[in-house]
């Protein structure tokens, strides 16, 4: 086993159960190729994604890596105008994570969060444990015990 990440000692403070699953490599690669690699559904693997508001406000949204953040939905769950991606600069000044290794938990402030309603359907869900090579499996109400995380409507 590598070494743990933050995002693995939070959910252990927060005694909620997880898998860790390391897929080696120390460069972004996508996260179909990840659940690939994984061995796991595609549905169930979310990427995390942050987004600024026309508000200024910043948001999180959570999507299955096959899917693609649909913005006007995303806006219309988080009651704002309209949303555009971060940019890759501006991510890691403002979660903590870089590209490929954002997790929704552990980021240097709380921001609203939003997953895709389909993590629902599943038992478990992977994301990111914070660090490129590394996810972590997890439920829902794992990850809404670190992270308020609303579900919603927002992907295509």
């Amino acid at each position: 086993m590598t070494e743990k990440t933050n995002v693995m000692r939070l959910l252990e403070q927060k005694k909620v159960s997880y898998t860790p699953h390391f897929y080696g490599g120390t460069e972004a690669i996508s996260g179909v190729e990840v659940a690939k690699i994984l061995g796991q559904d595609p549905d169930r693997v979310f990427k995390t994604l942050g987004t600024t508001a026309k508000s200024g406000e910043h948001y999180v949204f959570m999507v299955p890596v096959e899917r693609e953040l649909d913005l006007k939905k995303a806006a219309k769950a988080v009651h704002e105008k309209s949303i555009e991606m971060l940019k890759s600069k501006e991510l890691l000044p403002l979660t903590g994570y870089i590209h490929g290794g954002c997790s929704p938990i552990g980021m240097k402030k709380q921001f609203k969060t939003v997953i895709d309603k389909s993590a629902e359907n599943f038992d478990t869900i992977f994301f990111s444990a914070g660090k490129i090579g590394c996810q972590v499996e997890t439920t829902l109400k794992g990850l809404q015990k670190l992270v308020r995380v609303e579900s919603g409507d927002i992907s295509v």
